[in-house]
């Protein structure tokens, strides 16, 4: 068993005067915290604490325990504490995990900048559009899309996931600019293959049109269709991190600006910590400073 942990939460449950106060202290469950003060009591093998449904008072056995496991536990603190002081600089290994354009567009390039501004600290980035489990991959922080699953996370935001729809100044001149969703079944629609089947293209208020029928050009991968629209080759929906260098320098025109997808929700998660590590708390602080900017981070120059 957890020893350690068995002492915090019978010191615990002693201060705070019960199970679900000391489970509330120690972020776990109250039935969790029973568990380690029961696993507790079957080391020391002699019963700590007297328990019903109304009250709990500390055994004779219970009384002497007590003065150890503080002691013990001080301990505990004072070696953390000159840990942390080797630690104050931000130092070691994060793993981060990003969708595959938001991750590339914003994120890799803010990264540069971060592991210039910290040079002890590594940064393992996982780009990857599947929801990868926080903890089972032991990442330290996620930026999340759409709808967050736990309340046991702390979830920052961060500027909503928004699409543009945009197109070369070439194919504008030749073909028009389209005021409406309905000018669009003369258009050109360059759609992401995984939007087969009338996932993409739904716009603002005509979500029951699926424009990319109107599709002469299907790609799996975003960037792809960047660069045909770039070449003239029609009208493209993308996510405005990834059109955004090409619609600064002119090189793509916004168009129905007042019809595009809602933006998705979009969050920086990670586990709760009562004492943050340098190294996750540097970059958080870091990556909300860099996305809250006016101008974005990723349009000024390195």
């Amino acid at each position: 068993m957890d020893v350690l942990r068995g002492m915090q939460a019978f010191v615990a449950v002693v201060d705070r005067g019960s199970l679900s106060a000391a489970a509330e202290q120690l972020e776990v469950s109250a039935v969790m915290v029973g568990k380690y003060l029961q696993q507790l009591e079957n080391h020391v093998g002699a019963r700590l604490l007297q328990r019903n449904t109304r009250r709990q008072s500390l055994t004779d056995a219970g009384r002497n325990y007590l003065a150890g496991c503080r002691a013990v536990l001080e301990q505990v603190q004072q070696a953390e504490a000159s840990v942390e002081g080797l630690q104050r600089q931000p130092q070691g290994v994060l793993r981060i995990s990003a969708p595959v354009t938001w991750g590339s567009c914003v994120l890799a390039p803010l990264v540069a900048r971060y592991l210039a501004a910290h040079p002890k600290v590594s940064i393992e980035l996982d780009l990857s559009n599947r929801r990868v489990d926080l903890i089972e991959e032991q990442f330290d922080a996620v930026v999340r899309m759409g709808a967050l699953g736990s309340a046991e996370w702390v979830a920052r935001p961060l500027p909503p996931y928004a699409m543009q729809i945009c197109a070369s100044p070439a194919y504008l001149k030749r073909r028009g600019v389209p005021q409406h969703p309905s000018d669009l079944g003369s258009h050109d629609c360059l759609t992401h293959l995984a939007w087969r089947g009338g996932h993409g293209w739904r716009l603002r208020g005509h979500p029951e049109q699926d424009w990319s029928e109107h599709s002469r050009l299907l790609c799996n991968d975003g960037d792809g269709l960047r660069r045909a629209a770039l070449a003239g080759a029609g009208l493209i929906l993308q996510p405005a991190v990834l059109l955004a260098e090409d619609v600064a320098a002119g090189r793509l025109v916004p168009v129905l600006a007042d019809f595009l997808p809602e933006p998705r929700p979009l969050h920086l998660v990670y586990l709760p910590d009562r004492r943050p590590r340098p190294k996750l708390s540097s970059f958080v602080e870091f990556l909300l400073a860099a996305v809250v900017e006016p101008r974005p981070a990723w349009l000024r120059p390195g």
